[in-house]
């Protein structure tokens, strides 16, 4: 297989993870939060932070994938090692607050890790693409019209 097929694939996941995870803070949040790796429910109001938590998921998974459709393929490596930042926030945070070590380094800090990889393999992938555009370019150019 590839290297761009296993980016893709790779890819792909990492935008159906993230919108799933999304989606379901945003529609259940009571269910989905203890998933998440803190020791306590938020009280008063605090139900809220976790719906936003849900759309920044969302959102993180939307520009993911319009890179990903719109063939942006070195810019979507980009965004994957940027957006890993937020999964190892996410890690530091509940190990900050005395969450499941279990799932700080399990669920958030594998994802980031991969998610890490998978942008460091994203422009690996396009750097090749570059170096060999950039050798065919000067031979065009120099060619009679």
């Amino acid at each position: 297989m590839s290297l761009k097929k296993i980016n893709t694939v790779l890819a792909a996941a990492f935008i159906l993870f993230i919108l799933w995870f999304g989606v379901e803070f945003i529609l259940s949040p009571e269910t989905t939060a203890p998933g998440f790796g803190l020791p306590n429910w938020p009280s008063g109001d605090g139900g809220g932070f976790l719906i936003i938590k849900g759309i920044r998921d969302v959102v993180l998974a939307l520009v993911l994938g319009i890179l990903l459709v719109t063939g942006h393929r070195r810019a979507l490596g980009w965004v994957l090692l940027t957006e890993a930042l937020a999964a190892y926030g996410d890690m530091t945070t509940v190990l900050a607050h005395h969450g499941s070590v279990a799932t700080a380094l399990g669920v958030h800090g594998l994802t980031a890790t991969l998610m890490v990889v998978n942008g460091l393999l994203m422009m690996r992938e396009t750097s090749k693409a570059r170096k060999s555009h950039e050798a065919v370019a000067p031979a065009l150019a120099a060619q009679p019209a």
